[in-house]
C-alpha cells in the first residue's frame, strides 16, 4: 500500500505542523526552528513525534514488532482458523454501511483517515469495496495495509483535511485518548464524521500497549466535541462473559506457553456465550455490561456539557 502523490503533498510535520519536503528516502520539515527529518521505509513515511510518543523512529527503522505480532508460526495460524473465536462484533457491518452512505451523500470522493488500519477491522470490507473512497490507512505497526506510520497523539495532516476519521479498536491503546480525539477533530472538515469502537468489559490485549476502558457515557464524553448520530453497544455482555471466563482460567498460570496452549480449551468451552448477544444487544441492560461500544458523530464547535451528558444515560441501574 503506497500513498499517492497528492496525499504526500498534504503531509505535515507531526511536531510543528509545518509543510514537509520530500527527498528520495525522507521527508524534511521546512520550519527553520524545527528542521526535523523523517525517514521513509519501504515507501511508508515514518512520522513520529518522539517527544510525545511511546514509540521511537528507530523501532521502525529496525523493523521491530510494536503493537502487533505479525510473525505468528504456522501452527498458531492454523489454530486461529480452526478454533472458534470468543469475539463477536454485531454492529460494525451495519454501522459501516450507514457511515458509507453518509459519506457518499456529502461528496463524490471522501477522504477517510483510518487510524490503526494496518489490519482491516470487523466490517471494514464495506469501505474497502467502495472505489470512490480515498482511504489513508495508518498505524504504529507495519502491516498488510499500512500506508503511513504515525502516533494518533500527533496526526501529521493539516487542519480540516479529512471527511471522516475512523478509530476502530484504537483508543484503548493510546495513553491520552482525549488528545487523540482532539487531533481527529482538528483534521476533520466542518461537519466531518467520526466513527469509533472502544472496549468496556474486555481484559488486557496487546500487552503493554493497552491503557483505557470506557463506559457508554464515558465514551460519549470522549467525543463531547461531536454531535451524536448514533451510539450503543457493538459487542455485548455474552462476549464480555466469554472473555472474563477465559482470562479467569489464564490467571492460574504464569507461563505464557501454558496460557497459549489453553486458548483452544477456553474458547471451545465459552464461545457460545457470544451468540446470546444477538438477543439483547439493543436492550438497555446491555449498555451497563457490554464488551464494547461504538460512536458515530459529526464534528461540532459546541461541546456537550457534562450536565447534559448525564441526562443521556439509558441503562437500568
Amino acid at each position: 500500500m503506497i500513498l499517492n502523490k497528492e496525499i504526500i503533498k498534504e503531509l505535515r510535520c507531526p511536531k510543528c505542523l509545518d509543510q514537509l519536503v520530500k527527498a528520495e528516502n525522507s521527508l524534511s520539515c521546512k520550519n527553520s526552528n524545527c528542521l526535523k527529518i523523517y525517514p521513509i521505509v519501504n515507501n511508508i513515511p515514518i512520522l513520529i513525534n518522539e517527544e510525545q510518543s511511546v514509540f521511537l523512529t528507530e523501532d521502525f527503522l529496525d523493523n521491530k514488532e510494536t503493537t502487533f505480532n505479525l510473525s505468528k508460526n504456522t501452527l498458531e495460524k492454523i489454530a486461529k482458523k480452526i478454533v472458534p473465536s470468543i469475539s463477536n462484533n454485531i454492529k460494525a457491518k451495519t454501522n459501516y454501511k450507514k457511515l458509507l452512505k453518509l459519506l457518499l451523500s456529502r461528496t463524490s470522493n471522501p477522504k477517510v483517515l483510518v487510524v490503526g488500519g494496518s489490519i482491516p477491522g470487523e466490517g471494514f470490507e464495506q469501505l474497502l469495496s467502495e472505489p470512490k473512497l480515498i482511504l489513508i490507512e495508518s498505524d504504529v505497526s507495519f502491516g498488510p495495509r499500512t500506508q503511513i506510520v504515525f502516533d494518533a497523539h500527533n496526526i501529521p495532516f493539516s487542519n480540516e483535511f479529512f471527511d471522516c476519521v475512523i478509530l476502530q479498536a484504537v483508543l484503548e491503546h493510546v495513553v491520552d485518548p482525549y488528545l487523540c480525539v482532539k487531533e481527529s477533530h482538528r483534521v476533520l472538515k466542518k461537519d466531518g464524521l467520526v466513527y469509533a469502537e472502544t472496549p468496556f468489559m474486555q481484559q488486557v490485549h496487546m500487552g503493554r500497549y493497552d491503557f483505557q476502558r470506557f463506559t457508554h457515557l464515558g465514551h460519549r464524553r470522549l467525543f463531547r466535541d461531536f454531535n451524536e448520530i448514533e451510539s450503543g453497544a457493538v459487542c455485548g455482555s455474552g462476549m464480555a462473559l466469554a472473555w472474563a471466563y477465559s482470562y479467569f482460567i489464564f490467571s492460574f498460570f504464569s507461563s505464557k506457553r501454558v496460557r497459549k496452549l489453553l486458548i483452544p480449551f477456553t474458547r471451545i468451552t465459552s464461545f457460545f456465550w457470544k451468540y446470546f448477544d444477538y438477543i439483547h444487544i439493543n436492550k438497555p441492560g446491555t449498555l451497563d455490561a457490554a464488551s464494547g461500544y461504538f460512536f458515530m458523530g459529526k464534528k461540532s464547535e459546541i461541546p456537550l456539557e457534562d450536565r447534559d451528558l448525564i441526562k443521556l444515560y439509558k441503562g437500568l441501574l
